[in-house]
């Protein structure tokens, strides 16, 4: 009769123990919480690397293949021409800044001296 209280708080501290293990301890419920967030994150920034992988390896194999696109980036990049080709650029026109003409024109540019 003596040894079931004696049991019953061993198995007390036991119950005990393995709660706080499960609750705060290595590898517990928070930190499964945690690190599945951190896998969820890490998928959504393996997904979008993924694509620009695949976006990548299309453009060099595009390159690889055409003319075309080597062409394009040609006419892009390097602002080059073909042979005969008249080459126009397009400005377009600058709004005037509004600031200046709220202020009264008073601003910071110091005006020439006559």
């Amino acid at each position: 009769m003596r040894k079931a209280p004696w049991l019953l708080l061993v198995l007390v501290l036991l119950l005990g123990w393995l709660q706080y293990k499960f609750w705060f301890g290595v590898g517990s419920s928070g930190q499964v919480v945690a690190l599945e967030q951190q896998v969820e994150v890490q998928k959504r920034e393996n997904a979008g690397l993924q694509e620009r992988n695949d976006a990548l390896a299309a453009e060099v194999e595009d390159l690889k293949s055409g003319e075309s696109a080597v062409e394009e980036r040609a006419r892009s990049e390097l602002g080059m021409i073909k042979p005969g080709e008249k080459f126009y650029r397009v400005v377009e026109p600058v709004p005037p800044v509004a600031a200046a003409s709220e202020d009264g024109g008073d601003s910071d540019v110091a005006e020439p001296a006559p």
